[in-house]
C-alpha cells in the first residue's frame, strides 16, 4: 500500500495539493493547500513559478503516487488550456522523479468519495473532512478536490489489491470484479 499520496488539482491562478496517507483503516491528511501565481505576471513567468513551487512541494512530501484530475472539455478555452498547462507541469515533475501518476475524471473522484458521481461540490467537500478526520471542510475548494483526488486514489489502490486476491481465490472475473469495485466504494463511502 502506498505511504503517502499527493492530490493535485491543476490550475495556473490556484492549483489544490492535499497529501493523505493510509494509517491502517484511517485516511491521514498530511498536508494541504493551494499554490498560487500572481495573474499580473506573464504566462512565462506563472508557469515557472508554479513549476519551481511543485518541485518544492514533491521534494519535501515524498509522495510514492501522485494523483491527478483528467483535464476534460470546459466551455471557456483558455481556463482549459490554463489547466491543461498545469497539469503537465505537475506530470513533469512526478515524472522527473519516477512517482507514478494516475489521472481521475472528476466524476470518479465524486463516485469513491461520496458513493455518487454527480455529487456537488459542497457534498465533496463535506465528505472528505469527515474521511479525513478534520473538524470542517477543507478550504479553499481546491484543496478539498485535491485531498478528494488522493482519496480516491488511496481506495482505488485498496481495491486492485482486493480485487486481484478475488482473482486468485477464483471469485473475480468481469461481473465479480464490477461487483466488488461498486461493494468496496459504498462501504467505504457509508463508514
Amino acid at each position: 500500500m502506498f505511504d503517502a499520496v499527493l492530490g493535485i488539482d491543476p490550475g495556473l491562478s490556484r492549483c489544490g495539493y492535499g497529501v493523505v496517507r493510509r494509517a491502517g483503516s484511517s485516511l491521514v491528511p498530511v498536508a494541504f493547500g493551494v499554490l498560487r501565481t500572481p495573474p499580473e505576471l506573464d504566462l512565462p513567468e506563472r508557469l515557472a513559478l508554479l513549476a519551481d513551487d511543485l518541485d518544492d512541494l514533491l521534494d519535501e512530501v515524498r509522495p510514492a503516487a501522485v494523483a491527478v484530475e483528467r483535464v476534460l472539455f470546459q466551455v471557456n478555452a483558455r481556463t482549459a488550456i490554463a489547466v491543461g498547462m498545469a497539469s503537465g507541469l505537475a506530470l513533469a515533475a512526478a515524472a522527473r522523479r519516477s512517482i507514478p501518476v494516475t489521472h481521475y475524471s472528476p466524476n470518479e473522484v465524486k463516485l469513491a468519495v461520496t458513493g455518487h458521481g454527480g455529487a456537488e461540490k459542497g457534498q465533496v467537500q463535506s465528505m472528505v473532512a469527515r474521511l479525513c478526520g478534520l473538524d470542517a471542510p477543507p478550504k479553499p475548494p481546491d484543496a478539498a478536490d485535491a485531498l478528494a483526488l488522493a482519496v480516491c486514489h488511496l481506495w482505488a489502490a485498496r481495491i486492485t489489491t482486493a480485487a486481484g486476491a478475488a482473482d486468485a481465490a477464483g471469485v473475480g472475473g468481469p461481473d465479480g470484479l464490477g461487483r466488488a469495485v461498486a461493494a468496496a466504494l459504498a462501504r467505504e463511502a457509508n463508514r
